[in-house]
């Protein structure tokens, strides 16, 4: 699995650069993901711009990604999603469950304003 992985301080970015996210690559992409999740890293963001075909087990790596960061109270973000990868989403009605946003700048944002209104949130106790 070709991937980059750009770690920061509040969140880390994941840009697949496969062309397919599929029976090959899911096993690989949960792996990265609970390893990352592992090492304390609540908040994800997926860049699938570079993904042009997904299957169901594409989608089952999107879940645990969201299952792992939910968990840990945190947020996993998909971005760059192609119109074929969107009506898979919306043929499973994940389209309520997962956080997509169109590009990494929006996803980051998110992010910062979700720990932000975390910190907030803490403060009012």
């Amino acid at each position: 699995m070709k991937f980059t992985l750009d770690k920061h301080e509040k969140y880390v970015l994941i840009k697949l650069n496969e062309p397919k996210l599929n029976t090959l690559i899911t096993p690989q992409l949960k792996s990265e993901l609970i390893l990352i999740n592992a090492e304390g890293q609540r908040n994800i963001i997926l860049d699938l711009s570079s993904v042009k075909y997904s299957d169901s087990s594409g989608l089952s790596s999107l879940l645990v990604g969201h299952r792992l960061c939910n968990n840990a109270d945190g947020s996993f973000i998909i971005t760059g999603i192609n119109d074929n990868i969107t009506r898979l989403v919306n043929i499973s009605q994940l389209e309520n469950v997962l956080n997509i946003v169109p590009t990494v700048e929006e996803g980051i944002d998110l992010i910062f304003m979700e720990e932000i209104e975390k910190d907030l949130k803490k403060e009012a106790r």
